[in-house]
């Protein structure tokens, strides 16, 4: 027995040791990390490895990374290098906060700018023959790619290397040429769809939530979480044209939420994070002639904005918050007019409308439950309340389909997609791509034929499903597609899909 209780007393006293032995994690990274990533964590030739920007990295991803590496890129693997202990301790420090704030300022903005090919540079014309209109880019976040896919004939264009984990949706000029990227790190890239090759590139901060295009195609306005600031640059070449310090009245500062181009209002609306205002930024008279100023109009609400997007019109957002219920905010009058009735964490991002008794209705999932909530766009009461499977993120419709396509990735249905009458309002098939896995964002091609759906897995796929019968088309294997965009729907604004 003596014996037994030496042996546990040695094994902790060894732990013990072996914990304390571990190596000062900040002597880790400057050694085995910094050369890539930058001695301040800001990045370099790989991403910034900040707090902020492993916020959707869960732990245990985090740590397959630093075990075994990520295939195809040069982040080698540290399991034969360092000792279980240190790598434990490496993966703290790297979701802890730097002593300093980091900083990016407009000096370091420049500094980062790219340009590949100048402005005019590259041909005016596709160079292959696909509809230009029926493109999709996939965001293949699994390997950080992304694939150019022919919606005619559901096949890969070109595949090509992307920015560290791309946010927000990517955005398109007017005439669907080029695509506009952002990252959560801060670059932003502009890409020419037509020759398939990157126009310029340029870092607007250390954590970007998302970007916005004119759509007069004269600006990118990019909004930040860190710094506190939005990045206006040209967009015939992304380079810097102003840094605005987002401060309330008061003079406080705000991370912005998120940052959407406004057409037919030729402006942008950007929400506070922190503070209870929206910020309409006009680029452009009633008429179409630019404003030089691009003037921030402040409108002050009861409560700060998650997210939101903008009826048809675009005279109303309708915007939610992280407390749960909704806003209607009147951009005419520039105040709230009315409430929404919406329980729970509502996901308005991915809000759709449409007609449904002569009257215009919006539909928005629940991060928080199984359900959707229909609201009727005239009075805004609500019309009703579609059970799902469970929480969801992402509902999807096109002009051409009597379906709208609803996800329940936030729950242990998380594998199956339901569909759902836009008329009755009521459930009406599902479709399950693979057992145990998680499916959703649905786009559909330009004609609304086909529903692309994403098995976002990193030895996921595309599954294409025809849209009247729900029958599987097509699977086109991708590395955890989270995300397809179609040219033309984003183009027009349809209301089946985010602008």
């Amino acid at each position: 027995m003596k014996t037994v209780l030496r042996w546990l007393v040695g094994l902790a006293f060894a732990c013990a040791t072996q914990a304390a032995m571990a190596a000062d994690p900040a002597a880790l990274y400057s050694q085995h990390c910094a050369a890539c990533h930058g001695a301040d964590r800001l990045g370099a030739m790989g991403p910034a490895l900040l707090p902020e920007s492993l916020e959707r990295l869960r732990a245990s991803e985090l740590d397959q990374v630093l075990h075994a590496g990520r295939a195809a890129t040069q982040m080698p693997a540290f399991a034969g290098t360092l000792a279980e202990p240190d790598l434990q301790a490496l993966a703290r420090w790297l979701r802890t906060a730097p002593a300093a704030t980091p900083q990016w300022n407009a000096q370091a903005i420049r500094a980062s700018h790219i340009v590949h090919h100048a402005p005019g540079s590259l041909p005016a014309r596709p160079l292959f023959g696909a509809d230009p209109q029926n493109l999709f880019v996939v965001v293949e976040a699994g390997s950080h790619h992304m694939t150019v896919l022919d919606g005619d004939r559901l096949a890969p264009v070109h595949r090509f290397a992307t920015r560290f984990a791309l946010h927000g949706g990517p955005k398109f000029s007017r005439d669907g040429r080029y695509v506009y990227l952002a990252s959560r790190d801060g670059w932003v890239s502009k890409y020419d769809l037509w020759n398939l090759a990157y126009v310029a590139e340029i870092r607007v901060g250390v954590n970007t939530r998302n970007i916005a295009v004119s759509d007069d195609g004269r600006w990118v306005l990019a909004g930040n979480t860190l710094p506190r600031t939005l990045v206006l640059l040209n967009a015939e070449d992304l380079s810097l044209a102003r840094v605005i310090d987002v401060k309330g009245r008061n003079g406080e500062a705000s991370r912005v939420s998120a940052v959407y181009d406004a057409a037919p209002r030729h402006s942008f609306i950007a929400a506070l994070k922190d503070i209870a205002e929206v910020w309409e930024i006009p680029y452009a008279d009633a008429a179409g002639a630019p404003l030089p100023a691009l003037a921030p109009r402040v409108v002050v609400l009861d409560d700060v904005l998650d997210d939101f997007f903008f009826d048809q019109p675009y005279r109303h957002i309708l915007g939610a918050s992280r407390k749960g219920g909704g806003q209607v905010i009147d951009l005419q009058q520039g105040r709230k007019v009315a409430a929404l009735s919406l329980g729970g964490m509502p996901h308005l991002g991915s809000g759709i409308t449409w007609q449904r008794d002569g009257r215009e209705v919006m539909a928005s999932p629940d991060l928080g439950q199984g359900r959707i909530t229909v609201i009727d766009m005239q009075d805004w009461h609500t019309v009703a309340t579609v059970p799902t499977n469970g929480p969801g993120f992402f509902l999807r419709s096109h002009e051409n389909t009597p379906y709208a396509w609803a996800d329940a990735m936030m729950s242990p249905r998380r594998d199956t997609l339901q569909v759902i009458d836009k008329q009755s309002l009521r459930v009406v098939g599902s479709v399950t791509p693979s057992a145990g896995r998680t499916a959703a964002h649905v786009e559909f091609t330009r004609d609304g034929r086909y529903a692309l759906v994403s098995l976002m897995e990193r030895d996921g796929a595309i599954v294409v499903y025809d849209a009247a019968t729900l029958q599987e088309v097509r699977r086109l294997p991708m590395d955890k597609p989270i995300g397809k965009y179609n040219v033309f729907n984003k183009t027009t604004r349809s209301a089946g899909t985010s602008h």
